[in-house]
């Protein structure tokens, strides 16, 4: 077997040669880390005005226990938190980014945040009647308990 790139090898790399994950377009252009960071830090921001608003028409709780501890103290408490936690993560990733984990933990925490995205978008359109994207929702959350039953 002939391999061209020697970095493949080292340190357990995932062998990936060409166009990978950190590269979008024709052009093959890269995502450098700062953007990275800084796209986590600005979804972190959305999630929290987001949650504020769906808590504020009474559409939706906060889902992590500790936060919604902090949001009954206050609106300004919960969102400098909220604000300073993602801030930590964002500088700690991208403090770290020549690290393989910190590029993976990065990767992870930005597909997290994506979905919850998605779940911002259909609770949006809960407030405004619109049902079609919760049923589609809970169908595909169900999903993984059926195909455990169907197994076992």
């Amino acid at each position: 077997m002939y391999v061209k790139n020697l970095r493949t090898i080292k340190f357990g790399g995932s062998g990936v040669i060409g166009q990978g994950l950190t590269t979008f377009g024709a052009r093959g252009a890269s995502v450098g880390p700062l953007s990275k960071s800084l796209l986590l830090f600005t979804l972190n921001w959305l999630d929290a005005q987001l949650t504020l608003v769906w808590v504020n028409l009474n559409v939706a709780t906060e889902g992590n226990g500790l936060m919604a501890r902090v949001l009954q103290h206050g609106e300004g408490s919960f969102l400098g938190l909220k604000l300073a936690i993602g801030a930590f993560s964002a500088i700690v990733l991208y403090r770290c980014a020549h690290l393989p984990i910190a590029r993976r933990g990065m990767t992870v925490v930005l597909s997290i945040y994506c979905a919850l995205m998605v779940v911002h978008a259909a609770t949006g359109c809960l407030a405004l009647g619109w049902q079609a994207p919760i049923v589609l929702l809970s169908y595909f959350g169900g999903l993984p308990k059926s195909l455990f039953g169907l197994l076992f």
